[in-house]
């Protein structure tokens, strides 16, 4: 192996260690996937993970200012859109994003709307309902549509059932967004100075406030569970299981007294994330409670 198909496959490696080493659910998840599916969607992740780094936190502890940061994120949306145009970049993380993109036809219409929310961690410390909206569906439910395309490379669906599958999509990436809102209120508050969730007060959040979010993120997984079954089976296991791992750990949050939501951050024990991998490969999805009202 020399040349291009060499730096790709360096570059696929790479993309491949940073889902690893940063998510464990999702990196468990990634497992379950047909191998070149499995590729598409750890280059989509890492890409997704370091523009989140230079808003989230490394990039400051380097000393960049905010303004220097948003440089930085400028540049790094400007050489991902280079990439996608003509195929090659000597930064590995966007040559493997831009190979999946170009392969499985997708480009600025999810990147840009993805840029636009990391942004917005920069300067918005708030959020109104439709700022919240539109930060969500960038920040997260793109990232589903990414993904979806990989799901969906060769394979043929009636347009219609396309519609559902990219419904399903967006809303299995709102549930992932909001859970991880949910479960990092403090934090976010406290380290970052932001509020995610419209109107929430972390200084008065309460049980009502957080039964209400449960129940909204648990209306995204219920839609989003019953395309699971449509998908293609060679990612259909592992949306399964992230759906799983996600769908417990709302169940936990929502179990967590408000007061204590506040102080410590929510996790899924290893032996109960086993235990749904295990259900995830033997073809289960995990079923919600009906809509509460």
């Amino acid at each position: 192996m020399t040349g291009l198909s060499l730096y790709d496959s360096v570059a696929d490696a790479t993309a491949g260690g940073v889902i690893r080493r940063y998510s464990t659910s999702f990196g468990l998840a990634s497992r379950l996937l047909g191998g070149e599916v499995r590729q598409h969607v750890e280059n989509v992740y890492a890409l997704v993970r370091v523009a989140d780094e230079i808003v989230d936190g490394p990039a400051t502890e380097a000393g960049l200012s905010t303004e220097a940061a948003g440089r930085l994120l400028d540049g790094f949306e400007a050489e991902t859109e280079r990439a996608l145009a003509e195929g090659f970049s000597p930064n590995l993380v966007v040559h493997a994003f831009a190979r999946t993109a170009r392969a499985t036809g997708f480009g600025a219409e999810l990147t840009a709307p993805f840029f636009a929310s990391m942004r917005a961690d920069l300067s918005a410390r708030e959020h109104d309902q439709a700022s919240f909206d539109a930060y969500v569906y960038g920040s997260a439910e793109v990232v589903g549509l990414m993904c979806l395309k990989a799901f969906l490379q060769g394979h043929a669906f009636p347009p219609s059932t396309v519609a559902e599958l990219e419904e399903g999509a967006r809303r299995l990436g709102a549930a992932f967004q909001k859970v991880n809102f949910l479960r990092d209120l403090a934090a976010d508050f406290e380290q970052l100075g932001r509020s995610y969730f419209p109107g929430v007060d972390v200084t008065t959040f309460d049980e009502q406030t957080k039964t209400r979010l449960v129940r909204d993120i648990d209306d995204d997984l219920r839609v989003s569970g019953e395309i699971i079954p449509v998908l293609p089976t060679t990612s259909r296991r592992a949306v399964a299981l992230a759906h799983g791992l996600f769908a417990e750990l709302n169940r936990r949050l929502e179990a967590t007294p408000a007061s204590s939501l506040v102080r410590a951050r929510v996790r899924v024990p290893n032996p109960v994330k086993v235990r749904i991998a295990a259900g995830a490969a033997a073809g289960r999805v995990t079923r919600l409670p009906e809509a509460r009202a």
